[in-house]
């Protein structure tokens, strides 16, 4: 195998006097927001925690957590932490920020969820649809043995009552930035898993991030090519046990 990611680093490289956003092609960038119009959809209610927590206490409380209750997520609970991990914050000058930083303001960030016990949700896979706040259901189904046999085994994915998997759509990035595109899209993704990690301790929650899994099976299972856009990184939610 060759020395693929030592030659990323330094071929990546910005160089001072060299244009900088050599990928800048306006025409060519995709759409912000990825939709599933044909499927069925989830309104996802409001929700504000009981009891707010400074981000003192978030910081101090946070740890990886691999064992959880069987306790399922709530719908409520479920909604914050979608919106606080990835959704939109504000909308100024034409824009619509969320509340995880992103070069450029493009988010090539897309964010899937494998529900396992959700109370008042099916179990199976579901796409964020960011724009409206809501679920749309890509398969319905028990899939815990599949997406723990696709993160290398982990059991814990099979026992957290939520998996929140992230991909990206790497075109709306590299449009501006080329290669240099893959930097930021890593980033960007480990933004929004520490938001989710911060928000779910602040419901009582725990989580644990998973990057060691096999990338083309989790691309089935959630029904991406694994070209254009294709996981990054995943994490599961639950009630420490």
């Amino acid at each position: 195998m060759s020395n693929v990611g030592d030659e990323f680093q330094q071929q990546t490289k910005y160089q001072p006097g060299a244009t900088i956003g050599e990928g800048s092609r306006g025409n060519l960038r995709p759409e912000p927001y990825k939709t599933y119009p044909d499927s069925a959809k989830v309104v996802l209610p409001m929700f504000e925690p009981d009891r707010m927590m400074t981000l003192d206490e978030t910081l101090h409380e946070r740890k990886s957590i691999r064992d959880y209750r069987p306790t399922p997520l709530t719908l409520g609970q479920l909604s914050y932490l979608l919106w606080a991990a990835g959704g939109v914050q504000r909308a100024e000058r034409g824009y619509e920020f969320r509340t995880a930083p992103s070069a450029g303001a493009l988010y090539p960030i897309e964010t899937y969820l494998v529900a396992n016990e959700v109370r008042d949700l099916e179990p199976g896979v579901y796409h964020y649809g960011i724009r409206s706040h809501e679920l749309e259901q890509i398969q319905g189904g028990d899939l815990r043995r599949r997406i723990a046999a696709a993160a290398l085994g982990q059991a814990t994915c099979a026992a957290a009552p939520a998996v929140f998997v992230w991909t990206a759509v790497f075109a709306r990035s590299k449009c501006k930035y080329g290669q240099r595109a893959y930097r930021y899209i890593y980033l960007d993704a480990g933004h929004i898993a520490e938001n989710l990690a911060l928000a779910a301790v602040s419901l009582g929650l725990g989580t644990c991030q998973i990057g060691a899994l096999f990338d083309d099976e989790v691309n089935k299972l959630i029904e991406v090519d694994g070209v254009e856009e294709s996981v990054v990184y995943m994490s599961v939610v639950g009630v420490p046990a």
